[in-house]
């Protein structure tokens, strides 16, 4: 079935999407019950949005909300055992780091052409990753579970003190203590400064006014960059030491850490399954230090280690000392738009 003109809709509205934006709430649902008969549901919680998609009954389910949304809504008709049988639609309603999932699955981000897309756009099958803990994957898994989605880039930290910084730290004192210096008059005579210099006192209630004005503004600049750049240096989490396996081909062992893994099922928007090998999934392993990745295409991948924490795409997982995940070729419909 293409067009959903004309049947049964089960509209099931995020309560995330309704505080988030209200105003693209209104507008999905305006456009969705004038294209189809539409059961508008509100759910308040998980447990809802479960018990009221398990009464869909003949209706076709479409969500309105973020990734997770989508992702609950994938999971609980994967875990009925349903999900073959079931065409699911969104409309995507959030901040642009909560859907951007949805888009990487060719869900347009516009409410409108969205909500048009679910009315008269045709039905795509789609690959997805399944584990042996019955979890899924739709867009990508990754390992570290912190790394950026961006491919190519290192994860970022705060960098440690230096034993210059410890040496100041030691010597700034606490505004809290009522026994501190003021800043006012010192004298230098007075045995508790003991026989340090006399302008000492004076150095130490500078640094301490100077860190509480100066610390604040230098960590929101250094978050508000995003680059995870603080001090003028760039700190990257050490390798992960990790085995890693393709269709039973070694790509990584515990002797030689890992930057980073990065595992997407190939099947996307306009190829479908059985296009481009849509039934084997695209695997890169990172190397420190900037050495050449190595990429490859399998059906499934094992990761072994030390306990490890994976982001399989809205979600965190873990940790975990051993997982593989099975590409599952054509496992989901969505609605997606004709071009």
């Amino acid at each position: 079935m293409d067009s959903v003109r004309g049947y049964p809709l089960l509209v099931v509205i995020d309560p995330v999407a309704r505080s988030t934006d209200g105003e693209a709430v209104r507008i999905a649902k305006d456009v969705l019950c004038a294209g189809a008969g539409a059961k508008i549901c509100l759910p308040e919680g998980p447990e809802e949005f479960a018990r009221m998609l398990a009464r869909r009954g003949q209706r076709r389910p479409v969500v309105i909300g973020d990734d997770r949304a989508l992702l609950r809504m994938v999971g609980l008709l994967h875990k009925e055992r349903e999900l073959a049988a079931v065409p699911l639609s969104m409309v995507p309603v959030g901040a642009p780091a909560g859907v951007a999932l949805s888009r990487a699955l060719g869900i347009p981000t516009d409410t409108v052409a969205a909500a048009r897309a679910v009315l008269d756009g045709s039905e795509r099958p789609m690959d997805l990753l399944t584990d042996d803990s019955d979890g899924i994957v739709l867009g990508s898994l990754r390992i570290p579970c912190g790394e950026p989605a961006r491919p190519g880039h290192g994860v970022s930290v705060p960098r440690q003190s230096s034993p210059e910084d410890a040496a100041d730290a030691a010597d700034q004192v606490d505004p809290a203590d009522p026994a501190a210096p003021r800043g006012g008059p010192v004298d230098p005579k007075d045995p508790a400064d003991g026989d340090g210099p006399w302008w000492r006192p004076y150095a130490r209630t500078a640094r301490t006014a100077l860190s509480l004005l100066t610390a604040p503004a230098a960590g929101r600049r250094a978050l508000e960059s995003g680059d995870g750049r603080t001090g003028g240096r760039r700190a990257r989490v050490p390798g992960q030491r990790l085995r890693i396996e393709a269709d039973g081909v070694l790509l990584a062992d515990l002797d030689r850490p890992v930057r980073g893994v990065s595992v997407v099922p190939s099947a996307r928007a306009g190829n479908g399954s059985g296009a481009g090998g849509g039934e084997l999934a695209e695997v890169v392993v990172h190397w420190p230090g900037g050495g050449r990745s190595v990429r490859t295409r399998a059906r499934a991948v094992t990761v072994s280690g030390a306990d490890f924490h994976y982001r399989a795409d809205a979600l965190v997982g873990g940790p975990v000392r051993t997982r593989t995940w099975t590409v599952q070729p054509a496992a989901w419909r969505l609605q997606l738009p004709r071009d």
